[in-house]
Protein backbone atom coordinates (compact mmCIF):
# COMPACT_ATOMS: atom_id res chain seq x y z
CA UNK A 1 0.00 0.00 0.00
CA UNK A 2 1.41 3.48 -1.01
CA UNK A 3 1.37 5.67 2.28
CA UNK A 4 2.61 9.60 2.60
CA UNK A 5 5.63 9.76 4.67
CA UNK A 6 6.82 13.38 7.27
CA UNK A 7 9.91 12.75 7.65
CA UNK A 8 12.54 14.81 9.77
CA UNK A 9 13.90 18.57 8.30
CA UNK A 10 10.14 19.05 6.63
CA UNK A 11 10.51 16.02 3.65
CA UNK A 12 7.67 14.62 2.53
CA UNK A 13 7.59 11.28 0.60
CA UNK A 14 5.35 9.05 -1.04
CA UNK A 15 5.73 5.42 -2.27
CA UNK A 16 5.34 1.88 -1.39
CA UNK A 17 7.18 1.45 1.80
CA UNK A 18 8.61 -2.46 3.34
CA UNK A 19 10.27 -2.39 6.52
CA UNK A 20 13.72 -3.99 6.90
CA UNK A 21 14.76 -4.01 10.79
CA UNK A 22 15.49 -0.51 11.76
CA UNK A 23 14.89 1.27 8.35
CA UNK A 24 12.34 1.56 5.97
CA UNK A 25 12.16 1.18 2.07
CA UNK A 26 10.62 3.93 0.04
CA UNK A 27 10.21 2.08 -3.37
CA UNK A 28 8.88 3.63 -6.61
CA UNK A 29 8.51 6.63 -4.27
CA UNK A 30 8.44 11.04 -5.16
CA UNK A 31 9.35 13.81 -2.81
CA UNK A 32 6.29 16.09 -2.61
CA UNK A 33 7.63 18.92 -3.10
CA UNK A 34 4.14 21.16 -3.03
CA UNK A 35 0.77 19.55 -1.69
CA UNK A 36 -1.42 21.48 -4.27
CA UNK A 37 -4.30 21.03 -1.34
CA UNK A 38 -6.60 23.08 0.51
CA UNK A 39 -7.12 20.90 3.23
CA UNK A 40 -3.53 19.24 3.82
CA UNK A 41 -1.58 16.18 3.52
CA UNK A 42 -5.20 13.85 4.57
CA UNK A 43 -6.84 15.39 1.35
CA UNK A 44 -3.87 14.30 -1.07
CA UNK A 45 -3.69 10.89 0.57
CA UNK A 46 -7.36 10.48 0.42
CA UNK A 47 -7.41 11.88 -3.51
CA UNK A 48 -4.16 11.73 -5.03
CA UNK A 49 -2.53 13.87 -6.74
CA UNK A 50 -4.32 17.50 -7.91
CA UNK A 51 -3.66 19.91 -10.24
CA UNK A 52 -0.93 21.78 -8.49
CA UNK A 53 0.59 18.72 -6.85
CA UNK A 54 4.68 18.59 -7.64
CA UNK A 55 5.51 15.12 -7.26
CA UNK A 56 9.94 14.39 -7.87
CA UNK A 57 10.44 10.66 -8.81
CA UNK A 58 12.82 9.42 -6.83
CA UNK A 59 14.83 5.97 -7.21
CA UNK A 60 14.97 2.83 -4.36
CA UNK A 61 15.22 5.07 -1.14
CA UNK A 62 16.19 3.97 2.94
CA UNK A 63 15.46 6.42 5.75
CA UNK A 64 16.06 5.37 9.60
CA UNK A 65 12.71 4.66 11.23
CA UNK A 66 14.18 7.59 14.01
CA UNK A 67 13.63 10.01 11.50
CA UNK A 68 9.61 8.93 10.76
CA UNK A 69 7.17 11.76 12.15
CA UNK A 70 3.81 10.07 10.70
CA UNK A 71 2.64 7.74 8.02
CA UNK A 72 -0.86 7.97 6.64
CA UNK A 73 -1.92 5.71 4.12
CA UNK A 74 -3.21 6.68 0.56
CA UNK A 75 -6.65 5.67 -1.44
CA UNK A 76 -4.96 3.20 -3.78
CA UNK A 77 -7.48 4.10 -6.67
CA UNK A 78 -6.46 7.62 -6.70
CA UNK A 79 -2.44 7.07 -6.62
CA UNK A 80 -1.90 5.53 -10.00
Amino acid sequence: MKKIVVLMQGWVVVGQIEQDGDWYLLINGCVVRRWGTTKGLGELAANGPLPDTKLEPMGLTKFHKDKVIFMTNCSEGKWK
